[in-house]
């Protein structure tokens, strides 16, 4: 276990970023510190009947102490005065089963990023068959796809031709790509979607959101928590593991944000009246630091793109929240590590321990930790 010095709040040689015991002296950490044992049955297959159902793992970074909460219980935790932050991105059916015109041979595209009008960054399978200029039919001939460039990484650039509104067409003819961990058939397609998502983009769900219901949302509001929202397009990058051992030699995949000024006002006022910063996931966490990072600790209303790769001793530090909700994550995700960058590496693993001790459900569809 990487051990850990205090020194006046800070950790001697690495920019601070919380709690002293997430970050590590005289060594580099390493992927599989972040290694963890989880029984398969504790992987959450279908979502709870009832979104604020699931059960709340409330951590104190500052001592470590854990309380076990449910969901709906929010509102009792956190403060008038305190600030969510959403993100408010809609997973697109992004997933297209087609043909090779003329040939009919099987073709599968998944949407990546839009790049323009009508042409996106798309991985598709198998590769081979998708060569520039090669064009594909799906939805019985509804959608058509052109090959138009393949990347050094091996995607492609399609641009696609139909009548109509696209993202309509997507919700009649494409699939939700769930991650690969999920083996069972999801019935309901909205309950992979956060009942705030309001802007088409995402491959994944923020899934952090998905544990809220307009009534619990409605409680907060009339208890004086702000909400406020930003957008995050998630890609499927979320999912790609760590495969180097060294951590700062990974690269982080890029996706694009948006800040709207309302909501960088709110954080403004509350920072200045004392409220706490809650990030709903670790989307709009990474949103609200790499803006911070960008504009001299400030978040401002603005987009761009971010590949901000926030883990334990790493030199990025966090500047805006005070509070994170969150999933739980992969063993060896860049998500387990932003969040020991944030709690503390040991009280983080610690945390997930007695999450798998007390058998709580994990990854998109499982329970959350509050942070604070």
């Amino acid at each position: 276990m990487p051990v850990c010095r205090l020194l006046e709040g800070f950790c001697a040689g690495q920019p601070y970023q919380g709690p002293c015991n997430g970050l590590i002296l005289g060594e580099n950490m390493k992927t599989s510190d972040f290694d963890y044992n989880l029984p398969e049955e504790l992987i959450a297959q279908t979502p709870l009947k009832d979104r604020d159902a699931s059960r709340l793992l409330v951590l104190d970074r500052k001592t470590g102490e854990i309380q076990h909460k449910v969901f709906r219980d929010l509102p009792q935790i956190l403060r008038p005065g305190d600030t969510l932050i959403l993100n408010d991105s809609r997973v697109i059916p992004a997933r297209l089963l087609g043909n090779k015109i003329p040939s009919g041979a099987a073709i599968e595209f998944l949407l990546l990023e839009r790049r323009e009008e009508d042409v996106w960054e798309i991985i598709t399978r198998p590769g081979r068959k998708a060569l520039p200029g090669t064009r594909f039919s799906f939805g019985d001939g509804r959608l058509v796809g052109e090959i138009l460039e393949v990347l050094p990484d091996g995607n492609r650039i399609a641009k696609f031709s139909y009548e109509g509104e696209f993202y309509a067409l997507l919700d009649q003819i494409g699939q939700i790509p769930l991650p690969h961990y999920i083996t069972k058939k999801l019935e309901d397609r909205q309950r992979y979607q956060t009942v705030y998502a309001r802007r088409n983009g995402s491959a994944a769900a923020p899934t952090a959101g998905l544990h809220f219901t307009p009534q619990l949302l409605e409680t907060l509001k009339k208890q004086g928590v702000n909400i406020g929202t930003v957008t995050l397009h998630v890609g499927l990058g979320t999912f790609r593991p760590v495969k180097v051992e060294e951590i700062e030699q990974h690269h982080m995949h890029s996706e694009r944000y948006t800040v709207p000024e309302e909501t960088a006002a709110l954080i403004r006022q509350t920072k200045k009246s004392g409220g706490r910063v809650i990030a709903v996931g670790t989307t709009s966490c990474r949103t609200l630091e790499a803006v911070a990072q960008d504009h001299g600790g400030e978040v401002v209303a603005c987009s761009g793109s971010t590949n901000l790769f926030l883990y334990p001793g790493g030199k990025s530090r966090f500047q805006v929240l005070d509070g994170l909700i969150t999933n739980f994550h992969l063993p060896k995700s860049t998500l387990i590590m932003l969040v020991s960058a944030f709690a503390g590496y040991e009280h983080t693993m610690e945390a997930y321990r007695v999450a798998v001790q007390e058998r709580y459900r994990f990854y998109s569809f499982g329970d959350a930790m509050l942070i604070l």
